[in-house]
């Protein structure tokens, strides 16, 4: 029969406990640890799963401190979970924000974020070269809630955006690297302008990510995402990221942002005075979020969780792949056009190597010089390539513009946008490049072989 050993004395050194702040850490470090906590004591290496509708109050008056929110904490998963939290707590730490909100997609993170800040009769302005499907909305459905959008063609005419900017204004809007055409946007000139009229500046940062730039140290206001693209990365769940960048004087400005600056109840402090730098995300969480619902699976945001670990590593990859295309398309006969911002010949070549070091993303799109014609045959014959709309995913995927994305604009508003019959958008993901490039050859043959 063993003899139990003797407990070991406890020892003479100092067992360290595992960190739980990450701020001065590298962003690589960040985008692994931010936000975990083992709040059950369990030691869970993961943070769960929280299938939870709702959740116990500990006593009567702790449900009341928590609806007026006395006390922060949970009520009901439709705004507010624990698996959310580490999601929340990293990309918000990742973009250099006070606080950030997951919701159900990319494009309810941008309606929930505008419809925060603007109301009918107000009036938002907005760079033109968006992603079409944001241009729908605000066509489609900000049109019919009273809220006009007017577009700048050329973000770096101030006198333009003077003569857009009315009273009214309320939000400027704007894409570091816009879908699909890669023509870069400077966000630190769009925010110079916006300081200077006293406007928030919101910024779909999908494209880029937070690896690629930040632009709340470029002075935006608001960040948004849809994150189910770069920081999921795998295609498999929707989610979307509202980052509150905790730097706009909200009580300075000459317009008026009542949700925040006013008491939610009389007698009582705003939503300003009793959060500060976190007021506009308590009062998205609060107020749009919790009354019109664009909840997420805490499922997803586990899996939003695990692919953001992994962001700087796949976007390195889909990086470089996506200069190496670029590069080789613009040598091929059948091609007319390449919009990558990183080609010498492009127009916005200093902005990418400026900011991006030469490397403006792995989304971009070239035409092809048959045409509609050509579009169609080419697409048709990727193999390597998927034909889908989708972007930001491990596999690189393919579409035509013209008739997907943009096929309810206008032909005159797809010419002004450059979006002609031959435009493929690309996205590029981290396959072997030689593959990518020998998928696109035999396409481009059989453009040829068609005589196109």
């Amino acid at each position: 029969m063993t003899t139990p050993s003797e407990p070991s004395p406890a020892p003479a050194h100092r067992i360290a406990p595992p960190n739980d702040d990450w701020s001065g850490y590298g962003f690589d470090t960040r985008q692994v640890h931010v936000g975990e906590s083992d709040a059950h004591g369990y030691n869970a290496r993961l943070t769960p799963i929280y299938l939870t509708a709702g959740y116990r109050f500990d006593s009567f008056q702790q449900g009341w401190d928590r609806f007026s929110g006395e006390e922060p904490g949970q009520i009901y998963s439709r705004n507010l979970n624990p698996t959310h939290l580490v999601a929340e707590q990293r990309i918000a730490s990742l973009e250099g924000g006070a606080g950030a909100i997951l919701v159900g997609s990319g494009q309810a993170a941008i309606t929930t974020a505008l419809l925060g800040l603007v109301g009918a009769g107000e009036h938002v302005v907005s760079t033109a070269s968006i992603y079409g499907g944001t241009q729908t909305i605000f066509q489609r459905t900000f049109s019919r809630l009273g809220i006009e959008v007017d577009y700048v063609w050329d973000w770096a005419d101030e006198g333009e955006w003077d003569a857009a900017i009315r009273p009214e204004t309320k939000v400027i809007f704007t894409e570091p690297i816009p879908n699909p055409r890669n023509d870069l946007i400077d966000i630190a000139a769009v925010a110079r302008v916006a300081r200077r009229h006293g406007i928030p500046l919101m910024v779909d940062n999908t494209l880029a990510s937070p690896y690629l730039t930040r632009p709340i140290e470029d002075g935006a206001n608001v960040v948004v995402h849809s994150s189910t693209k770069f920081l999921t990365g795998h295609g498999a769940a929707l989610s979307g990221a509202i980052v509150d960048g905790g730097n706009f004087d909200w009580a300075a400005s000459s317009r008026s942002y009542p949700g925040i600056t006013e008491p939610p109840a009389a007698g009582g402090p705003s939503l300003l005075e009793r959060y500060g730098d976190r007021a506009l995300e308590v009062y998205l969480r609060q107020g749009v979020v919790n009354d019109m619902g664009p909840a997420l699976s805490p499922i997803t945001s586990f899996l939003l969780q695990q692919g953001i670990e992994t962001l700087s590593l796949r976007v390195e990859r889909h990086c470089d792949n996506a200069r190496t295309l670029a590069f080789w398309l613009d040598e091929q006969p059948e091609v007319g056009r390449v919009d990558y911002a990183g080609l010498p010949s492009s127009p916005h070549h200093d902005l990418a190597q400026r900011i991006y070091g030469g490397r403006p993303g792995s989304v971009f799109s070239f035409s092809l010089a048959g045409g509609r014609a050509a579009a169609e045959v080419f697409y048709d014959a990727l193999r390597v390539f998927s034909r889908m709309t989708h972007l930001g995913d491990t596999r690189s995927m393919a579409l035509h513009v013209a008739t997907t994305t943009h096929v309810g604009f206008t032909p005159e508003h797809r010419d002004r946008l450059g979006i002609d019959d031959g435009l493929i958008r690309l996205s590029v993901g981290i396959e072997t490049v030689d593959d990518l490039i020998a998928d696109l050859r035999q396409a481009l043959d059989a453009v040829r072989d068609a005589g196109l």
